[in-house]
């Protein structure tokens, strides 16, 4: 870019940490509290499914999902994310961040409410337009990645920009915590009222008619908080760097970010016209220059989040089956269908207390200290560490009297993934592409992470059977021991991948993405 940085995004680079900064992170978070509650809530509420909808009383074993249905259910949502990703993260570059903002969280509140009123009464009419609507109510998710990570990178300061998408990221952890106590408060308030024996007692009786209305309820209650931050989304302006940089009207961008930071800012209108001439490049993500640029980079942020969502989507969906499997949560029958809800509810709201939580925001606290390449590579090579604690000695973690300590390292992994490549796959690549590819290139990346997150939902399923007892309607699988030790393969690949990736640590964005050259910074920011 000719002729140095401009006035108004100089600004925005050295301002002080203000209010606006907080409402835009609770605005961009609240969208994030919804993604995670709705992407995960599903997986506490699969074994209510196969109870209501595939219990067959004559069997000893309560009704469980079966292997094509289950997978359905667990991963539409991520093919729908992967679509919404790619086709917002594009639109959020050609119409504006903040004009394809509202319309991702409207579609996130109706298609999840309409995912808990799922038509019909058989198990293929639940299915099918649960199905159908969690599809969209991912597609909806998919848009919020690139343009909050976006919005937030492109107000921020640049001391404080990690931390503050750091922050929107964090709110993930509250999402899938959020979901659990709901499942826990529903659960709890549905067994007292309608007391019920276990499976193994009384088989017909063990589900209560009204448990219908349970999984409905949590489904439905995360939209709550997201539909209550639609008016401010709408109140916004549109980001400086769009307005100046993309839609070339750095006057207006000046005005918006005057009222946002209370202060005067004056545009030279000769100048603003001399750097958007100048930083008019028009290569395209095709191109011969994008590949020279940012080629290593794209490679960088798209095979590090493919990885780590291998990964984590396994461990997160899939932890109730491992909990099972070591005997932290009884055999399914000893229970009736709101009790092991309840179990599960519980189990999942400890890990993300005790693991998930903090790791997002140990994230925030020191990722300004550290930087984002070390937080990287520190979380992927200790995610391989646990994950091969959790597999070397798998036998001695299922032995009774060791499940606490299976439970404690398995709780370590999702601290060091939110504590590294969970939080920093999200953050770079809002920092390190210009503007005018910004949302496009973070959506592509993101798209590759739920292309790892698929593989996760529908792999693990699979893999995770047992070699010589499947469950019914499974293939023989690899064994959790052996799924584990391709986890910390992956684990390990993303610590090599990590090695492209560029440190953006208190850099201007314009800077990082080489639209603005260093020596242009340091005129702009003379020390």
């Amino acid at each position: 870019m000719a002729g140095g940085q401009l006035n108004v995004l100089s600004t925005l680079d050295q301002a002080k940490t203000q209010w606006y900064h907080f409402m835009a992170i609770v605005i961009a978070g609240m969208g994030f509290f919804t993604d995670a509650y709705d992407l995960f809530c599903i997986s506490l509420v699969t074994k209510l499914l196969g109870r209501i909808y595939y219990t067959d009383v004559t069997k000893e074993t309560p009704g469980a999902l079966p292997p094509n249905v289950s997978a359905a259910v667990t991963g539409v949502a991520l093919c729908g994310t992967l679509a919404g990703q790619l086709f917002f993260g594009w639109l959020g570059d050609k119409l504006g961040r903040k004009s394809v903002y509202g319309f991702t969280l409207i579609l996130m509140v109706v298609c999840s409410v309409a995912s808990g009123l799922s038509f019909g009464r058989t198990a293929k009419g639940v299915v099918a337009t649960l199905c159908f609507f969690r599809f969209w109510l991912g597609f909806g998710i998919g848009g919020d990645y690139p343009l909050s990570a976006t919005i937030m990178s492109e107000y921020a300061n640049k001391k404080t920009r990690g931390a503050f998408i750091a922050a929107v990221f964090a709110m993930q952890g509250f999402g899938i915590l959020f979901g659990a106590i709901v499942a826990l408060a529903v659960s709890s308030g549905f067994r007292h009222a309608y007391p019920a024996p276990s499976y193994a007692d009384n088989r017909a009786e063990s589900l209560v008619p009204q448990a219908d209305y349970v999984w409905r309820i949590i489904l439905m209650f995360g939209t709550i908080p997201a539909a209550l931050t639609y008016y401010w989304r709408m109140k916004m302006p549109e980001t400086a760097r769009y307005t100046a940089l993309i839609a070339r009207n750095a006057k207006q961008a000046a005005a918006d970010m005057s009222k946002v930071l209370h202060t005067q800012i004056e545009e030279n209108v000769e100048h603003a016209e001399t750097v958007a001439v100048g930083g008019g490049d028009e290569w395209g993500l095709f191109s011969r220059q994008f590949l020279r640029r940012h080629g290593l980079h794209l490679l960088a942020t798209t095979s590090t989040w493919f990885l780590l969502d291998i990964a984590f989507y396994s461990q997160n969906l899939f932890q109730k089956d491992i909990f099972s499997k070591v005997g932290w949560i009884p055999p399914a029958k000893t229970m009736n269908a709101l009790e092991e809800l309840y179990r599960i509810s519980r189990a999942q709201a400890l890990i993300a207390l005790c693991g998930t939580i903090p790791g997002y925001w140990f994230t925030v606290a020191f990722i300004e200290i550290m930087g984002r390449f070390w937080i990287q590579i520190m979380g992927f090579f200790m995610m391989t560490v646990f994950m091969l604690g959790l597999a070397i000695p798998y036998h001695h973690w299922t032995t009774p009297g060791h499940h606490t300590g299976f439970i404690v390292m398995y709780g370590f992994t999702f601290f060091f993934a939110n504590f590294g490549p969970n939080s920093t796959t999200f953050i770079v690549p809002a920092e390190i592409y210009p503007a005018r590819l910004r949302s496009t290139c973070h959506g592509i990346s993101a798209a590759a992470g739920k292309a790892g997150a698929i593989i996760g939902a529908f792999g693990f399923l699979y893999a995770a059977q047992d070699q010589h007892k499947p469950e019914p309607g499974y293939p023989k699988g690899i064994g959790i021991k052996n799924a584990l030790f391709v986890l910390a393969g992956t684990n390990f690949l993303g610590t090599v991948m990590t090695l492209l990736v560029p440190e953006s640590k208190g850099k201007s964005l314009e800077v990082i993405s080489q639209e603005v050259a260093d020596d242009d910074e340091e005129a702009v920011y003379p020390n």
